[in-house]
């Protein structure tokens, strides 16, 4: 399954099911609409994806369980996540599922800049990223190069987990800290981002700044939580 989630992208995400289509078409498409206030749900069932509608705004974490607890629920073995702005090339889907299924790791990553590809981003950002690389790479014991990266794949033994448990905002640096309690693995696979195909950004610099403080604590967080339970075991 590809899983889209989308909060007001009436202008970015019919073409991203569209492309989505052209390049996986017989994988089904979920939209999982956050409460939209604009028209992402006529434009998503026009371009013919399945919608899950929530009646609430849940913020990107909680937009993103809502889909994979679906996904679980359905039987699904792979969903491969891709952002509803349009920034994510669905080109690389078919890389992203082949190192799912061909290393049996459990999450695969999209990764800006893996391998040197070249890709850049804000100044604000790229502080940010590294920090998170610096503060990662001892947690997960191996390197991670696009901690933030949103275009991910996963396997159902992680969508079990993330049904269950999910960081409800800004979810990715700390799901990755959950798939290392449980001893899971990931890869990397090189991508280039684009710009998004309308709109804005919501992620401000004072945002990116929040951002990075309030992924910290909570990244300390689930890492007291692990020791406090491993010491129990």
């Amino acid at each position: 399954m590809i899983l889209i989630p989308a909060f007001n992208e009436e202008g970015a995400v019919g073409d991203v099911i569209r492309e989505v289509n052209q390049v996986v078409p017989q994988v089904p498409v979920l939209v999982a609409d956050d409460a939209s206030r604009d028209d992402t749900y006529t434009q998503a069932k026009s371009a013919g994806a399945d919608v899950l509608r929530l009646p609430h705004h849940l913020g990107l974490g909680g937009c993103v369980q809502a889909g994979y607890k679906l996904a679980f629920e359905l039987g699904y073995d792979y969903v491969i996540r891709v952002d509803g702005d349009g920034q994510h090339d669905p080109k690389y889907i078919p890389a992203l599922l082949a190192v799912l299924q061909k290393t049996g790791c459990h999450m695969v990553i999209g990764s800006r800049f893996y391998q040197n590809n070249g890709t850049h981003t804000s100044t604000v950002r790229g502080i940010g990223i590294w920090v998170f690389r610096l503060l990662l790479r001892p947690i997960l014991g191996k390197p991670v190069h696009d901690p933030t990266s949103g275009f991910v794949g996963v396997n159902r033994d992680t969508l079990r987990v993330f049904s269950g448990s999910f960081p409800l905002e800004y979810p990715e640096i700390e799901a990755l800290v959950v798939l290392q309690r449980k001893r899971f693995r990931f890869e990397e696979v090189p991508v280039r981002m684009r710009k998004r195909k309308a709109g804005r950004s919501s992620i401000t610099a004072i945002k990116s700044l929040y951002y990075i403080i309030h992924v910290l604590l909570g990244v300390f967080v689930n890492i007291l939580k692990f020791e406090g339970r491993r010491r129990k075991d």
